[in-house]
């Protein structure tokens, strides 16, 4: 069924009823912390707390852009309120622009800084005598005295080549699926769009298989020194990100399935393409400098 757009006036904003979101949300997110960390300090019931939560987070979600949906699909948003959405959508980009930002920033100050001070780099106290004697900068380094234990590194011109490969093959499709909308041609646009988040999903089946060998091959983990840790986070975040992104993409298609969205108005759309698009910069910066330098 097509949108109505003219239910409200360009001169008002839409003024949201009482929503019980809100609420359920904050109670929802408090129980999968307070899980997570009853997890994290031992207690035997933490985990089914943190179920609990992200159930109730799932149910949130579900319910809460089901409402939005709904009310868009009977117009009553106008241009005041796209608009709003955009800016939104780019505060939320720039925010995780921020939370990938601090972790790059951990691994160049790790590689750039620290380790080589530690192995007496430009420094007067002869780091590497008095803190770890005999320490050696290097990178890939598992700290001081072999900490993490001996491991192996994953080749850039493997895995994560083809992994890159995929997600900017993705990047393409989704830009092919957008302008497949704008020119109103919805058999391309359901195509390309499913391309999109089966390239997604294939992208995150191929790092789980990459985790794997990893952990029970290489003995690369996230307690394998500074190189582990930051390797682990960066890729998970990463991973979970793609996740998101590829549900986002499936929801997307099925509202086009149904049809929703038109030339003109499919801010959705939009709106998961830029983050889309986001995931893959952000991937490009992980192969240079997580796998490849």
């Amino acid at each position: 069924m097509a949108q109505a757009h003219a239910a409200q006036g360009t001169d008002k904003y839409y003024i949201p009823h009482g929503s019980k979101w809100p609420a359920v949300g904050a109670i929802t997110l408090f129980t999968t912390m307070l899980g997570v960390a009853s997890v994290l300090n031992g207690w035997d019931v933490g985990a089914w707390i943190a179920y609990l939560g992200l159930a109730g987070v799932a149910y949130m979600f579900f319910g809460w852009f089901g409402t939005v949906i709904d009310e868009n699909q009977r117009g009553l948003f106008n241009a005041g309120v796209d608009r709003s959405f955009r800016m939104g959508m780019m505060w939320f980009i720039f925010s995780e622009v921020m939370f990938f930002g601090a972790f790059f920033g951990a691994l160049f100050y790790a590689r750039q800084l620290s380790v080589p001070w530690l192995g007496g780099e430009g420094s007067k106290f002869l780091t590497n005598l008095f803190i770890w004697k005999d320490y050696e900068a290097g990178w890939p380094t598992n700290g001081p005295a072999s900490v993490g234990g001996a491991f192996e590194v994953i080749p850039a011109f493997g895995l994560p080549a083809l992994n890159t490969a995929i997600l900017l093959s993705s990047g393409v499709t989704i830009t092919i699926a957008h302008h497949a909308l704008k020119a109103g041609n919805r058999g391309v646009l359901k195509i390309f769009l499913a391309l999109t988040f089966i390239l997604g999903f294939l992208f995150v089946g191929l790092q789980a298989t990459e985790y794997m060998h990893a952990y029970h091959e290489l003995n690369l983990k996230l307690g394998t020194g500074v190189y582990g840790s930051t390797f682990f986070m960066l890729t998970g975040f990463h991973g979970l990100h793609v996740t998101i992104g590829a549900i986002m993409l499936l929801v997307i298609w099925l509202r086009v399935l149904k049809g929703h969205f038109t030339p003109t108005h499919h801010f959705a759309f939009e709106g998961v393409a830029w983050y889309w698009h986001f995931v893959d910069v952000v991937w490009l910066g992980l192969f240079i400098f997580v796998y490849w330098l």
